[in-house]
């Protein structure tokens, strides 16, 4: 029997509720894990104070998306490039202090950036280096160009170094094109949610178009055990729903994924 566990994300993006009733919501529909978005932005209740409330409902922390503010200038000849890395640094280092074992980072943002690079890969390697010190797994994601993920996994060889695959992001910026096969056994961790390829609407799974059997049988090919990972927002129709529904229905979700996750060969 597949013995794996239901998570979900802590969305800061919800519609007309704090990140407080979101997280009780979460507790209340039944989930144990959750991850949460390490942004260093100025909300209103802080992510330090969204982590308290977290493990105060006993929720564990599964792995940490880390923002993605000017993250492509992680790629260009420029002291921002270098400033990053520092803040990156901190970011995975608190995350070390407070017991989350992974960190999700994106390679670009937007549907433009630098070209991969020589400097790009450095700063990144500096990056892996550092989390590998401090025993931590660094998962990047694929998001709106292509090139940059297989990059970065072709030459840094690192063992705490792998990807977080978002189904969203395959379906409506990869048309489900995405090369599985080169990435066995270097799935750390994935962001499942649907669209209807007209944008990336982080819509429950089966609400969209995605082909989700399909899916995950190529997930299972590549040997991904993790967690099936929800990274839903409440809001368009969801708002017909009181935030607690939500939660509730995106855990039958999660249960129904799990259903295809042990049956699916």
């Amino acid at each position: 029997m597949d013995d794996r566990q239901i998570a979900v994300v802590v969305n800061n993006s919800n519609k007309n509720v704090t990140v407080i009733e979101t997280i009780d919501a979460i507790a209340k529909a039944g989930f144990k894990n959750v991850f949460v978005q390490w942004y260093n932005v100025n909300w209103d209740i802080s992510q330090e104070e969204q982590l308290a409330y977290i493990r105060k409902k006993g929720l564990n922390v599964i792995f940490a998306h880390l923002g993605y503010q000017n993250i492509n200038d992680l790629w260009a000849e420029n002291e921002a490039g270098n400033k990053l890395v520092d803040r990156f640094k901190k970011d995975i280092k608190i995350c070390k202090e407070n017991n989350i074992p992974m960190v999700i980072m994106h390679l670009t943002t937007g549907i433009e950036a630098p070209i991969h690079s020589e400097t790009g890969l450095k700063r990144i390697k500096e990056l892996a280096d550092y989390a590998q010190e401090l025993n931590m797994k660094i998962a990047f994601e694929n998001t709106k160009i292509k090139g940059y993920l297989d990059y970065v996994m072709e030459n840094i060889p690192n063992e705490n170094v792998g990807i977080c695959f978002d189904s969203g992001h395959y379906h409506v910026h990869f048309d489900d094109d995405f090369a599985f096969a080169k990435f066995k056994d270097r799935i750390f961790a994935v962001h499942l949610h649907d669209n209807d390829k007209s944008d990336d609407l982080h819509l429950m799974p089966f609400d969209g178009t995605l082909d989700w059997e399909e899916t995950i049988r190529k997930l299972k090919a590549c040997n991904y055990t993790g967690p099936i990972t929800l990274e839903l927002c409440y809001r368009y129709q969801y708002l017909n729903m009181s935030v607690e529904d939500f939660y509730k229905k995106g855990y039958e979700v999660g249960q129904k994924l799990k259903e295809l996750f042990e049956n699916i060969k």
